[in-house]
């Protein structure tokens, strides 16, 4: 029966009409090692928690897979360690968010996660990837302080899906990119679909999604704050892709490299500043603090 399912879906293919989409089935082999190979150890994580403030939310599950990569070609060779697990945050899950995970109380009633067992995971691990860092890290950094000491990439924000030709980040619409759907918004499927999806090649570079990420650990990323910028400047800041951090009363915004950096102060200076003397904060984002709620070395630059 399934052959001949598939047989169907393969004729359908065929018609510029149609596209398919396949259940993802998790897999944890991806390409053999060749002897005498270097491979990296990296985690895909992702968390399901009470609401989106890491201060006062928490984590209900956390996923994990340790997976085996090639660091010179992107290419994840193999999953060697599966983590999931549920805990009880001490005080009932709010519906909203049970909307979303399906996570209810009577699931994560008494049990708790593992911390000897993610200190052992975390052996020797290279790089933790997720789907909006900015969101996983301060939650699991609040109860694993673990985290802190280990390098951190994106897969939204290090990637530039747009630049690729894809018309969102969401994984579940990547995932379709692809010809896959899954049941998302629970830790380890989450995890799943994103290893899959970093093993595969992008459109525009020809290389893995996985080793586009990989190049910005490297790259000297820095948020720039516009102190003091005029109020009537606001406008054209957003427009720019500033954001407002409302306990510095400041906009800033991140530069992937030196080149953007220098770019970025002098579009400031004329466009912001009016060719006056200014000064501004540049704060230096290594891979062990970006999308953390911790804040890197800041230096003030005179323009």
């Amino acid at each position: 029966m399934t052959t001949h399912i598939e047989q169907l879906a393969q004729e359908v293919e065929q018609h510029p009409d149609y596209r398919v989409l396949r259940r993802l089935n998790p897999r944890a082999d991806f390409m053999p090692t060749a002897p005498g190979q270097r491979l990296c150890k990296g985690v895909v994580l992702d968390t399901e928690t009470t609401g989106f403030d890491a201060v006062n939310d928490r984590v209900i599950e956390l996923g994990m897979l340790v997976f085996e990569f090639d660091p010179v070609t992107g290419q994840v060779h193999r999953v060697t360690d599966v983590f999931d697990e549920l805990e009880d945050p001490g005080f009932p899950i709010p519906p909203a968010t049970i909307a979303v995970h399906h996570i209810t109380d009577d699931m994560v009633q008494g049990k708790q996660i593992d911390d000897a067992r993610i200190q052992a995971l975390l052996h020797k691990v290279d790089v933790v990837i997720a789907h909006n860092a900015a969101f996983d890290r301060p939650f699991v950094e609040a109860r694993w302080p673990i985290f802190e000491n280990l390098n951190w990439a994106c897969s939204i924000k290090d990637i530039d899906w747009r630049q690729e030709g894809f018309g969102s980040a969401k994984l579940e619409y990547l995932l379709t990119t692809q010809g896959y759907f899954y049941e998302a918004h629970r830790a380890e499927a989450d995890c799943w679909a994103l290893l899959e999806l970093l093993n595969k090649v992008l459109p525009q570079s020809q290389q893995t999604a996985l080793l586009s990420l990989l190049e910005t650990l490297n790259s000297a990323q820095e948020k720039i704050y516009a102190i003091g910028s005029p109020f009537e400047t606001k406008d054209i800041l957003k427009a720019r892709g500033y954001r407002w951090a409302a306990d510095l009363r400041c906009w800033h915004k991140v530069t992937a490299n030196e080149k953007e950096k220098s770019q970025e102060l002098a579009w400031l200076k004329t466009h912001v500043y009016g060719d006056r003397k200014a000064r501004v904060e540049v704060e230096s984002l290594g891979a062990k603090v970006r999308y953390s709620s911790r804040q890197g070395h800041k230096e003030v630059v005179t323009l």
